[in-house]
């Protein structure tokens, strides 16, 4: 499978999991529950540190991928349009331009030290919010942990959401 085929298949699993309603059009509305179900998994009141900046970054997330698509009820063909021109096509730049807001705000939640890096104790709640068994979460963070210093930098994660929707890793940070 080509690394084209395969981003474009993980944009349309990205589509798949976003499109809460599954009504078959990703609205503000889905980002909103996606905002609360990350709150809710990892057990964190809205009002708590870091979930105004959650919501704001998945806010602007939406935002900008409307904006490309050119409407605020993206079908699957229009998200992955909009995805492919604003961060896969743009390499690194889109990924840390596009997505490194929400890592970082996702980060600011699981952060729990408030040392700026996810230590793997912190990294195993991410994981478990999103199904991985502890097993795979070890693996998934050897991984991850490119520097092999034993904490994950949200360079490093963001790195890794790139490096799964390009096909070079099949660890599924947002979610599986």
């Amino acid at each position: 499978m080509t690394t084209a085929v395969k981003a474009n298949d993980r944009l349309e699993e990205r589509f798949r999991l976003w499109d809460h309603n599954s009504n078959g059009v990703i609205e503000r509305s889905d980002f909103e529950s996606e905002f609360e179900g990350i709150l809710e998994r990892f057990d964190v009141d809205a009002s708590a540190p870091g979930a105004a900046a959650l919501r704001a970054a998945y806010q602007g997330l939406f935002d900008r991928l409307a904006q490309a698509a050119g409407t605020e009820e993206m079908s699957k063909e229009d998200f992955v349009r909009a995805a492919e021109s604003e961060i896969v096509s743009r390499g690194d730049a889109g990924f840390s331009e596009v997505l490194q807001p929400t890592i970082q705000a996702i980060t600011t939640i699981i952060d729990t030290d408030g040392d700026g890096e996810i230590s793997p104790v912190e990294m195993q709640r991410w994981f478990s919010a999103i199904g991985l068994t502890p097993e795979q979460s070890d693996e998934a963070f050897r991984e991850i942990d490119t520097d092999g210093d034993g904490s994950l930098t949200v360079t490093e994660l963001v790195a890794a959401v790139r490096d799964y929707h390009l096909g070079k890793n099949d660890i599924p940070l947002l979610g599986v």
